[in-house]
């Protein structure tokens, strides 16, 4: 009783089959293969930020480093002592 015969799966996936239908079912191992292979292409970015630690994926290209934010305190001090 506790193994199940070749007749139980047969009854199984004819009610699988019956339930969501032969489209839904593609549909869902579409979007399954999607994600996987979503999935691999992140792995390999990760690998190649790993690799190349002068790619820093926090900063825009071309955006200019943020200035001294005490310099413009300064100034203005500067500017009512003198």
């Amino acid at each position: 009783m506790g193994s199940l015969s070749i007749w139980h799966w047969v009854v199984v996936i004819a009610v699988i089959l019956l339930l969501f239908g032969r489209g839904k079912i593609s549909e869902l191992m579409g979007d399954v293969a999607q994600g996987i292979k979503s999935f691999k292409k992140g792995m390999a970015e990760d690998e190649t930020a790993k690799a190349d630690p002068a790619a820093d994926p926090k900063t825009i290209a071309g955006e200019a480093k943020p200035a001294d934010p005490l310099k413009p305190q300064a100034q203005t001090e500067r500017k009512f002592e003198g």
